[in-house]
């Protein structure tokens, strides 16, 4: 069976200085059906502009130039507008990352629930509303039935985030993106949400796109990953693979800062510098400025892929030359 999702070469540039830039760049990857796939990385990396990207979705200035989104043999970024209307929150949903701001202040949130089944199926209000509620209660909302009639800020960031998933779960979406779905959540709610995320995957069989920083939630949660960095991917492979035998720098200084995996008392690691702007990103290994393995060619040189078992990818001018393991 082919794969739910197929991307390949996705560019996307906003304009600077008369050229354009690109923030993700010729960023590919397969989904299986039935996965859940992570895409990790700091802020600044690509990742939910990738996502946008997905949902066709990338606010002006910026643009897609380049590259295929295939969904279940559709090209998307072939699609009119009113196709890709419907591909929005029916085919692919998304869980943005700050449910705080992305609910409507002013509407109850049950009948924001309500707006987003009926504009994609012909069903009567009655129905979605006892649609809405059994979504509430699936989701772990306690007494659906008041919380329906609720306004955002009668809630508690928890709770919003539960409503933004029955939203994304209202019509039964092939792909579901979860953008840090527990940014801003204390570490109970954190722990509550990535453990919905579990069961409906587990229970429906969702396909699930996570977008994190936190290698620490993708070991519990993704079978895949991909890190990104500056636009790029540089290493890809099963979840296991990646975090037990991390093969390029970047992806080893994520792994040495997970909490979990350090000797207690010991100092978290730090990988030195910040990621820069893409007007400042060197034209070879975009990690060159803060790798401590860098080679005297890295910045100038664009990284061959390396291939190692099952599938588990890496593009790293050290790796490849035999200078890491």
């Amino acid at each position: 069976m082919p794969p739910l999702l197929t991307v390949s070469d996705l560019t996307t540039t906003f304009p600077s200085d008369g050229r354009r830039v690109p923030v993700v760049d010729h960023v590919s990857f397969t989904i299986e059906r039935g996965e859940v796939f992570a895409l990790v990385g700091e802020s600044g990396c690509g990742k939910s502009m990738s996502a946008l990207s997905l949902l066709r979705l990338v606010p002006k200035p910026g643009r897609i130039d380049a590259g295929s989104i295939v969904l279940e043999g559709r090209d998307v970024l072939a699609l009119s507008v009113n196709e890709m209307r419907a591909v929005r929150g029916f085919d692919i949903a998304m869980i943005f990352q700050e449910p705080m701001t992305s609910l409507n202040p002013v509407v109850p949130c049950g009948a924001q629930v309500v707006e987003a089944i009926r504009l994609h199926e012909k069903v009567t209000k009655a129905a979605a509303r006892e649609r809405t509620v059994a979504l509430f209660k699936r989701v772990g909302i306690p007494d659906p039935e008041q919380r329906f009639d609720a306004y955002p800020h009668q809630l508690s960031g928890g709770l919003k985030q539960r409503v933004m998933i029955a939203m994304a779960l209202s019509t039964h979406p092939k792909l579901l993106i979860a953008d840090e779905p527990t940014t801003a959540l204390d570490v109970t709610i954190q722990a509550q949400i990535l453990e919905l995320l579990r069961d409906l995957r587990r229970d429906l069989g969702m396909t699930i796109i996570l977008i994190t920083h936190d290698l620490g939630v993708v070991s519990e949660l993704a079978d895949r990953v991909a890190v990104m960095y500056a636009g790029r991917i540089v290493e890809t492979g099963r979840t296991r693979d990646v975090i037990d035998a991390p093969l390029h720098p970047y992806t080893r200084g994520l792994v040495r800062s997970i909490p979990a995996r350090a000797p207690r008392g010991v100092r978290l690691h730090e990988i030195a510098g910040v990621v820069p702007p893409p007007t400042e990103w060197p034209d070879g290994c975009r990690f060159a400025n803060r790798c401590p393995a860098v080679l005297a060619y890295c910045a100038e040189r664009v990284p061959p892929v390396e291939t190692r078992e099952r599938d588990h990818q890496v593009w790293c001018h050290a790796v490849t030359a035999g200078l890491l393991p």
